[in-house]
């Protein structure tokens, strides 16, 4: 069974902070400049160097301040209100958090978290199957990793990301092809590590 960011198995991940810096990464591998902790950074550079020839890792999102995480939170939970109008405060929950994690727990908001995918040597996305950031409804379920219904060129690419992301210990939020993070709670409890090593921080911090 799927354990989304709702998960109170999340919330109970104890966090040991450990005091790295947010970086900005480098501009071949986010033109946007994404920040992120300077531990994710370094593997995000080991993770594509191991790409093919011609094939590149695209970081189009890194770190995200809190307010930033309460407006998506709360236009996708519009959203699914207006789809659900009968649901309650714990379903509507659980349906954002396929898409949005709660502020306390998101992996963005600990500059943990990418969301990233491949280019080709000339900068141009490589088919992943859905855009990033396709919701669940506009993708029909699409932007699941695991999703049936993409074509062999995505699945392939798909796969591709999994190897050279999952060998620097990043893990994928099942729900987003593209959510990869290290350090945050998530992270914890998948892996089995003791504890969060990465917990909200502040742009202020930034190198």
């Amino acid at each position: 069974m799927t354990i989304l960011l709702s998960d109170p198995r999340v919330r109970a991940v104890p966090v040991e902070e450990c005091g790295e810096p947010l970086v900005r990464l480098p501009h071949d591998i986010s033109p946007a400049g994404a920040l992120v902790r300077s531990g994710l950074a370094d593997r995000l550079v080991a993770a594509d160097r191991l790409l093919p020839r011609g094939v590149r890792l695209r970081v189009v999102e890194g770190h995200r301040p809190v307010e930033q995480q309460r407006v998506i939170i709360a236009s996708y939970s519009a959203e699914l209100r207006a789809l659900h109008p009968d649901a309650g405060d714990d379903v509507l929950e659980r349906l954002t958090s396929r898409f949005v994690s709660p502020v306390d727990v998101a992996p963005h908001v600990a500059g943990a978290a990418v969301d990233l995918t491949l280019v080709d040597v000339c900068g141009d996305e490589l088919d992943l199957g859905t855009p990033i950031d396709a919701t669940p409804e506009q993708s029909d379920g699409r932007c699941w990793f695991s999703a049936a219904g993409i074509g062999q060129d995505a699945r392939e690419h798909r796969t591709l990301l999994a190897r050279v992301l999952g060998s620097q210990g990043l893990v994928n939020y099942p729900t987003e092809w593209w959510h990869w993070s290290w350090g945050d709670r998530y992270w914890a409890l998948v892996t089995g590590a003791p504890a969060s090593v990465y917990g909200p921080v502040a742009l202020a911090v930034a190198a």
